[in-house]
């Protein structure tokens, strides 16, 4: 049981850390959120589409401007969809 455990505490971190390939649309600093178009999504089992996401740290929108092509990582918490970090696309 306990390895079952294990690899299923890996599996989760590995989908966390998956990032996606998308193109910020709109920054909105005073409510911290960000509107995105993005691609699939895996650990949130959420095909490409456009949506606002809340930010979990306001400073991740700082330098976020739309146009911007970034990778960006996600997690749903309480019913809300939040960014955990966003960097530049390679």
């Amino acid at each position: 049981a306990f390895l079952l455990c294990a690899l299923g505490a890996r599996s989760a971190w590995e989908q966390a850390s998956e990032m996606s390939r998308s193109e910020i649309r709109k920054v909105d600093k005073a409510a911290s959120k960000i509107t995105i178009k993005h691609g699939e999504i895996k650990n949130l089992d959420m095909p490409p589409m456009t949506m606002v996401f809340q930010a979990r740290d306001p400073a991740l929108l700082e330098k976020a401007k739309a146009g911007d092509k970034v990778r960006f990582s996600a997690e749903l918490k309480d019913g809300a969809y939040i960014v955990t970090a966003v960097e530049a696309a390679p």
